[in-house]
């Protein structure tokens, strides 16, 4: 089953800036991650994931034939939420709207930083203290199924989500 490409602008994805937790413990971030599963499942989407916090791997799966080739791509886009503050579909997008694609700055590593969706802030008290980040199809995909595995999670903490 392919799925239909999304297109996103910046608005329509801003709303992750503003996801906030109160804690996120490792068993948080595996229950994250074994939803995360479920929907690259569901969805029969060949991509790896992965779920860092403080800067430590909590949660890793490659599904389909994702491999060593997807962990650039992981690291990456989570450089650029780290980096920039908000969702790696948001830094691409906010680039695009001015003008200049993010890969045609010249002040940037651009085999550190990916800005390509995919990755998503995890953030508590103002913070982000870490990252959900996907790779593997196009990235309007990997985004489209982070922001799905984010928001079953923050239902099932917040059934009135």
């Amino acid at each position: 089953m392919s799925r239909p490409l999304p297109h996103y602008s910046v608005p329509d994805v801003e709303y992750l800036n503003e996801i906030e937790f109160d804690t996120i413990t490792n068993d948080d971030a595996v229950a994250l991650g074994l939803i995360a599963v479920q929907v690259i499942q569901e969805w029969d989407l060949n991509l790896a994931v992965e779920i860092v916090l403080h800067g430590d791997v909590v949660f890793k799966a490659k599904l389909k034939s994702t491999n060593a080739d997807n962990d650039p791509w992981l690291a990456g886009k989570a450089a650029v939420v780290n980096h920039f503050g908000e969702a790696s579909l948001v830094v691409k997008l906010r680039h695009l709207a001015t003008g200049t694609p993010f890969e045609d700055r010249t002040d940037v590593d651009h085999d550190r930083y990916k800005a390509h969706g995919g990755s998503i802030p995890l953030w508590v008290d103002g913070a982000i203290i870490g990252t959900m980040t996907m790779s593997g199809e196009p990235d309007a995909i990997d985004h489209e199924a982070a922001a799905e595995a984010l928001a079953r999670f923050v239902s099932s903490r917040n059934p009135s989500f």
